[in-house]
């Protein structure tokens, strides 16, 4: 066999347990619960840990001695959700619980939400679709999507219609007086 081995990522965490991050399923929760908006979501989501699902697809396959069509190859492959209108999106999970609640065999692997955003973008995806079977489904779309997307490959100054600030801590607050002497 020649050629180039694909390399599989190393893990953004080892010690990763696969369960949601503590801020990602409470800015969810609140979303469902009408106590919090999308922007909030977006917040706890763009510094978190996602979990991109890949799955086996048979490639090729042949009859076995006994009469059994078996395996013969397969490859992993990045799953895509395809809507009625034909357009694409990619995948990703917030724990290994959503993961297996969509698809147990699938495995997960390790991506920041940022990269997941540039991924879809570089798949030409209109959309990211978070923890699609529950419990909280998001999608990140449009604008959201082509900026984050910016961010991580690190090109926000060629989007249109995008302020980029920086945010300096601010400075402490003045002690006040309430009463002054006169």
């Amino acid at each position: 066999m020649s050629g180039v081995v694909p390399s599989i990522p190393q893990p953004l965490d080892p010690h990763d347990d696969g369960s949601a991050a503590p801020a990602v399923a409470a800015a969810l929760a609140a979303h469902q619960a009408g106590t919090a908006d999308a922007t909030d979501v977006l917040t706890a989501l763009s510094g978190a840990r996602l979990l991109v699902p890949v799955v086996a697809l048979l490639t090729e396959s042949e009859v076995g001695a006994h009469g059994l069509r078996q395996e013969k190859e397969s490859e992993m492959a990045l799953p895509k959700l395809v809507g009625q209108d034909g357009r694409q999106a990619v995948l990703a999970f917030t724990s290994t619980e959503a993961l297996t609640r969509w698809r147990p065999d699938a495995r997960p692997i390790q991506a920041t939400t940022l990269q997941v955003c540039q991924a879809a973008v570089q798949e030409k995806a209109a959309a990211v679709v978070v923890d699609v079977a529950g419990p909280v489904q998001f999608v990140i779309e449009g604008e959201v999507l082509e900026a984050f997307a910016a961010v991580e490959s690190g090109t926000v100054e060629r989007l249109s219609g995008v302020t980029v600030a920086r945010v300096e801590p601010a400075p402490p607050p003045r002690k006040r007086r309430w009463f002054s002497r006169r």
